[in-house]
């Protein structure tokens, strides 16, 4: 290959001798900078874009962000495809009885089973997803990605590294090839940086466009920062092998230190690389609110190094990357105003404040009703992250919505003619929603403790709602709907039962059927939901579409669960699910979709049941709601 292309010499022409004289020289030298004399074969290289193959770094950056982009317009384009089938079983399913939907309930693509089972709801190995890898009671290695979810990573990582050992590696001055290697490991960390920051985003447009969640795209967050931070980390290493060549430790020393390219360069890869120690999953399940506080302080600092990096370089408008840096920047500030301007809106208003009232439950609970000083529009399972006063007030954390009442205004208007009968004033003025919070450490326990001080009243404490999110799984087109809780998990499920009984009852869902599986510790812990049960089980027509399975693990007294509703069922114990599972689709009533939301143990034992109904000819999906973090 032509070194001269690089602007490297012939180190064929070039003597040992002639290489010592040139590095000693002082005409070599001006400033902190070695100047790149013709005929040296190792002090360019550790400055500007000597021996960067340029064209290779942009031509690989333009692949993979094509790459990225095919991926996006294929699962939108799926996305597009089940919106659409999905709006069709709706609108021909909602006004057939349940004996009538089995069109819908028949898979009419007879590859779909196939493919759930081995690929779409498929754990990586034999079982194990979402329950955790646990190394003691207070550390644990975190999840496994699922096989779609490895597929994706793999192709991700395999595509990285093949575009960073492109190199020239006939080159035998070793020094130029580390040169290549610099610019193309910091173009593609750069790169990796752009669906880092989206992905990280709880507003992120792409969470509902391609109907993907936020748990996945965390996951997925997750593993491009670790590549990130190991190309940035070789950008280093190749750019020090040079200059310690070239002037020794020292040197090193004298350029982190006194220019403003490489000392910003370098606290760059100091902050990525703490950042990546302090992620490693022991470390930041242990200490997880520490962990995001210097998690995102040591991001911003990784981006504001970066830019200044960037621009320092002497190069006419700075590195190429310099654009995409700003776009980063842009984009995180962008969220982080979304999410200020939404914490605002929905907490203040000419109303007041947002408030909350906190109850102590049984079984390390609370039960929190936050009073919105203005309507939101709230949808079935979604969540909102929470910061409540008096109890760490900068941290936020998320938590199912499970009941929601919205507040109007006057509710009677009198007439004002003899023909004009008394008219109801609809327009909702503030909302109030509700949450089922368990103890477990940090802030969950700090609110358990400081409900329980008042002796088992319900507190007021001033608080923010940030939210509503996710929300894109609907069920109204399922013929049959088949809920599995587990815990406080009943607060995503629960939102599901209200909405698809109202359904039923104004003919605007397909469901005909729904089954809820709930299984607690103990007899106490009904009270979580007690209220909004009551509601539940008052509704029209409930007996008619409703079926609750009630499992307690660990019951005080064989008195407790009996039930003498034939809808209403208890069970002492762990339910049987692969059993519980095949006894529903055996009774299916058109198409079919399971959720669950609770314990990692649990989401995985449901999955694995509904893999194996799969191939039975009928259409059974899955949905997992899950906060791994």
């Amino acid at each position: 290959m032509d070194l001269h292309r690089y602007g490297a010499p012939d180190p064929e022409l070039t003597t040992s001798t002639t290489l010592l004289q040139l590095r000693d020289a002082p005409s070599t030298t001006t400033g902190s900078h070695a100047a790149a004399s013709p005929s040296s074969t190792v002090s360019p290289y550790h400055s500007g874009l000597n021996g960067v193959n340029q064209p290779n770094n942009m031509l690989f950056t333009d692949i993979l962000w094509w790459s990225l982009g095919i991926v996006g317009l294929v699962m939108l384009a799926i996305r597009i495809g089940e919106l659409a089938w999905s709006k069709l079983r709706l609108l021909s399913a909602m006004s057939l009885p349940g004996d009538r939907q089995t069109y819908w309930k028949v898979t009419q693509w007879d590859k779909m089973p196939s493919l759930k089972r081995r690929l779409i709801y498929a754990p990586l190995g034999k079982k194990r997803h979402n329950r955790e890898i646990r190394l003691s009671s207070a550390a644990n290695m975190g999840t496994l990605p699922s096989r779609l979810h490895a597929v994706l990573l793999f192709g991700y990582l395999a595509s990285n590294l093949a575009y960073m050992f492109i190199l020239d590696w006939k080159n035998q001055n070793k020094y130029a090839l580390c040169a290549e290697l610099r610019g193309r490991s910091g173009t593609l960390s750069v790169v990796s940086m752009v669906p880092l920051i989206i992905f990280a985003g709880r507003n992120n447009p792409l969470i509902r466009l391609l109907n993907v969640s936020f748990d996945t795209y965390n996951l997925l967050h997750r593993w491009m920062g670790r590549i990130s931070v190991i190309e940035v980390i070789i950008h280093f290493i190749a750019w020090a092998i040079v200059q310690v060549a070239d002037d020794g430790w020292a040197g090193v020393q004298r350029r982190i230190f006194h220019e403003r390219f490489i000392g910003s360069g370098t606290v760059g890869v100091v902050a990525m690389a703490i950042l990546m120690v302090l992620a490693f999953s022991p470390i930041r399940h242990a200490f997880y609110e520490t962990f995001l506080t210097t998690h995102i302080i040591l991001a911003l600092i990784a981006f504001i190094c970066t830019w200044i990096h960037c621009i320092a370089a002497e190069l006419p408008g700075g590195l190429p990357q310099t654009p995409w840096i700003l776009a980063i920047m842009f984009l995180w500030l962008a969220e982080r105003t979304a999410r200020m301007l939404r914490l605002a809106y929905a907490n203040w208003s000419t109303r007041g404040f947002t408030e909350a009232i906190v109850e102590p439950m049984p079984g390390e609970a609370c039960r929190v009703t936050m009073h919105l000083p203005r309507y939101v529009k709230i949808k079935p399972g979604q969540h909102a992250y929470l910061r409540i006063g008096g109890v760490n007030p900068w941290e936020n954390h998320p938590f199912s919505i499970a009941w929601y009442e919205h507040a109007h205004g006057r509710d009677d208007v009198l007439p004002i003619s003899e023909k004009d009968s008394i008219r109801e004033h609809k327009e909702p003025v503030g909302t109030s929603v509700s949450f089922i919070i368990g103890a477990h450490t940090g802030f969950t326990r700090k609110l358990y403790n400081k409900a329980r001080q008042s002796g088992g009243r319900a507190i007021s404490m001033r608080a923010a709602f940030e939210g509503p999110y996710a929300g894109h799984h609907s069920m109204d087109s399922y013929g049959h709907v088949v809920l599995f809780a587990g815990a406080t998990g009943i607060t995503h499920q629960i939102s599901y039962l209200r909405h698809l009984i109202d359904g039923y009852n104004a003919g605007t869902v397909a469901t005909r059927r729904a089954t809820l599986v709930w299984i607690i510790r103990d007899y106490e812990v009904l009270e979580w939901v007690r209220p909004w049960m009551d509601k539940i089980l008052q509704m029209p027509n409930r007996k008619q579409v409703l079926q609750i399975r009630l499992f307690v693990t660990r019951p005080k007294a064989a008195s407790q669960v009996v039930s003498n509703s034939t809808t209403v069922q208890m069970f002492p114990g762990r339910p049987n699910i692969p059993m519980l599972l095949a006894k529903e689709v055996f009774e299916q009533v058109g198409a079919m979709c399971v959720s669950v939301c609770g314990p990692g143990g649990l989401s995985d034992d449901v999955r694995d049941a509904v893999r194996k109904v799969q191939g039975q000819g009928t259409v059974v999906d899955f949905v997992e709601e899950s906060f791994t973090w």
